[in-house]
């Protein structure tokens, strides 16, 4: 018998906060077992390997990210909804290094799967963050990869303590979110001034 209270959403919220805590490629079941206070093969009642625990981790954390950006940009546009969504990314992957880690590894098993409308909700939310620019559709997948790789780059390396220059760090993202904001803006003054000219 499965123990009582134990089921496949609660051993998946603490195999996250465990990888949280010790780095997603230190997560192991019988770690998670011995966190939860059950043997190891218990596990397998609730979670079919440690595979599928990862990829229900990575689900889990794509729907609490994609979350975390609707609720910092709703109502905001432009700059703002760019600083607002960048920031709160930036302190979730931080509170969530683990997790996030399993997010970014995991890959969509098929058309059923629920990491592919979580990464969508995602990609949804940073399309928000920039639409007060009015970029044109074919720019607009230039601007998010751009804001993807500088979040996760800066996130990922800040998660790992990896700045060691003594310069304030979040004097640098604020500078990194000005220059970005200025790009857009000059990139978006400079289309309309083509579009003008036609």
């Amino acid at each position: 018998m499965p123990r009582a209270g134990l089921d496949r959403a609660t051993v998946t919220a603490a195999g996250a906060a465990l990888a949280d805590e010790v780095g997603f490629s230190g997560l192991s079941m019988g770690l998670l077992a011995e966190r939860l206070g059950v043997r190891t093969p218990s596990l397998y009642k609730h979670i079919a390997s440690q595979a599928d625990l990862a990829h229900r981790i990575a689900v889990l954390a794509m729907n609490e990210l994609a979350d975390t950006l609707r609720d910092a940009t709703q109502g905001r546009s432009g700059r703002e909804a760019l600083v607002a969504g960048a920031q709160a990314m930036r302190s979730w992957v931080l509170a969530h290094p683990g997790r996030y880690a399993a997010g970014n590894v995991a890959a969509g098993r098929g058309p059923d799967d629920p990491f592919i409308p979580a990464v969508q909700r995602v990609l949804a939310s940073w399309t928000a963050m920039l639409h007060g620019y009015h970029l044109a559709p074919d720019q607009e997948i230039h601007a998010l990869r751009m804001l993807r790789s500088m979040l996760h780059g800066f996130a990922t390396l800040e998660a790992a303590g990896s700045f060691q220059i003594a310069a304030d760090v979040d004097v640098s993202f604020t500078w990194i979110l000005n220059f970005i904001d200025h790009g857009l803006r000059v990139h978006q003054a400079e289309a309309s001034h083509l579009a003008g000219g036609r």
